[in-house]
């Protein structure tokens, strides 16, 4: 799982921050869009209010942009994003709007996480692969946020452990110990039931 490079919602709400938009900006910023809203999607955990928080930390991002001076503009912009997140979670109006909401996943997703070759499943195989996909987000949705974030920071958007210590705060080998215990905690949410897919598909036969 990588980002949502299918998701147009950003560019079509907002293509660019403004006419005097610098050049700059565009190029470094603008591209994170899908990682952004990728974060703000599994930290909430709630589509409408991940693009709101996502429009809310681009136009943080564009004002503050002139005092810029980091090597990743991608971690830079979800450290905001992620402060944004914590906003508005934190906001009694949105801690009653928050719902699991199973069907986020782009095309692309569906296709990395099910692991499905062909592009036009059968009914069934669909019915499979929405099953799958639903299992996954919950099973990440499930991770406390502590380990939930680094596991989608480095495994969905490939930052560094340097990266994600900028985005979250922490140091590197608090990182590495929350990526680990993340990874545990999401093994141990779905290899039980692969496995016991498994079992049944040896039985059936």
């Amino acid at each position: 799982m990588r980002d949502f490079s299918s998701r147009t919602f950003a560019r079509r709400r907002w293509s660019e921050p403004a006419e005097t938009a610098s050049d700059e900006f565009r190029k470094q910023v603008l591209p994170h869009l899908d990682a952004a809203y990728n974060l703000a999607r599994f930290f909430t955990r709630d589509a409408t209010l991940s693009e709101d928080v996502v429009q809310d930390a681009i136009v943080r991002a564009y004002r503050g942009f002139s005092g810029f001076r980091g090597d990743s503009a991608k971690a830079w912009l979800l450290a905001i994003v992620r402060n944004c997140c914590r906003t508005a979670v934190s906001a009694p109006k949105s801690m009653a709007g928050l719902t699991v909401h199973e069907s986020g996943f782009s095309d692309e997703d569906s296709k990395e996480l099910s692991n499905v070759r062909d592009p036009n499943p059968d009914p069934e195989q669909q019915a499979i692969q929405q099953d799958e996909i639903g299992r996954v987000r919950s099973a990440i949705e499930a991770i406390p946020e502590p380990f939930r974030e680094v596991v989608v920071l480095r495994d969905m958007e490939d930052l560094s452990y340097a990266e994600i210590a900028e985005v979250t705060g922490a140091p590197i080998g608090t990182v590495m110990s929350r990526l680990a215990r993340g990874r545990a905690i999401l093994a141990s949410a779905l290899l039980p039931a692969r496995g016991s897919v498994d079992e049944q598909s040896r039985s059936a036969n």
